[in-house]
């Protein structure tokens, strides 16, 4: 007997046959992986890009704790937001812990700085060759974090889909918040955790193979979007390619 061969042939048995317990996990998983990364990039491309053009006393500083932010490990954040969501915690009373709810949140406050990070070198670098030509139009530094935005739409594309699977990813802070439970808040990656420590090792590799499908597809996504950028980008400039016009 094969042990490795046997667990892997009943792993893809069950992806294939939609074994129900893995998909309610890989269900629950996206779900939640997909609403952090909703909010996070709601308030990130905003922030990024408002931050992308400002200029103002302490902006530098802002950007060296903005990018000390992106090297937390995802097991601090879970024991922030624990505390914050604890019986004795300032929001105990919303009585999220161990729930969709705090998952939710510990995975948009860990991917938050991401998609500010991101956004704010995208509109840095382009506001660097038009933010003059907009200033002189009258345009503030609001209007122009959207319009410069705008023209890096697919980079910020990009940017969406990165903070989608470093979402998906984590493992840590979900653990904490969550609590991995069976059929509530256990997610694809508590569940390998889980089942590989159990002896499931069918179930963890079905888990496993799952996420590196999504992992894989969304770095595909990245690679096409890069090249879709760097062919418009090669493309012949003509007048008004921004949609301004002097």
């Amino acid at each position: 007997m094969n042990t490795f061969s046997d667990s892997v042939s009943t792993a893809v048995g069950l992806v294939l046959s939609m074994d129900p317990g893995l998909w309610a996990v890989v269900g629950r998983s996206l779900a939640v992986s997909a609403t952090a990364c909703l909010l996070a990039c709601a308030i990130g491309l905003s922030v990024g890009a408002w931050l992308g053009v400002a200029r103002f006393r302490g902006r530098g500083a802002v950007i060296t704790v903005l990018n000390a932010a992106l090297a937390v490990p995802s097991v601090v954040v879970g024991l922030v937001v624990y505390l914050v969501l604890s019986r004795s915690g300032p929001l105990g009373f919303l009585g999220w812990l161990f729930s969709f709810q705090a998952m939710v949140l510990a995975q948009t406050l860990l991917v938050l700085p991401v998609a500010i990070a991101l956004t704010r070198q995208a509109v840095e670098d382009v506001d660097r060759q038009h933010g003059e030509q907009l200033a002189s139009l009258g345009a503030g530094v609001g209007w122009r974090g959207a319009l410069l935005a705008w023209d890096e739409r697919y980079a910020l594309l990009t940017v969406v889909i990165t903070v989608f699977g470093r979402a998906i990813a984590e493992v840590g802070a979900v653990m904490i918040v969550g609590g991995n439970i069976d059929g509530f808040t256990r997610v694809m990656t508590t569940a390998i955790a889980l089942e590989t420590s159990k002896g499931d090792l069918p179930m963890a590799l079905g888990l496993g193979i799952v996420l590196m499908a999504v992992v894989l597809l969304l770095n595909a996504l990245v690679s096409l979007l890069r090249r879709w950028r760097e062919r418009v980008d090669t493309a012949p400039v003509h007048a008004g390619a921004m949609g301004w016009s002097a």
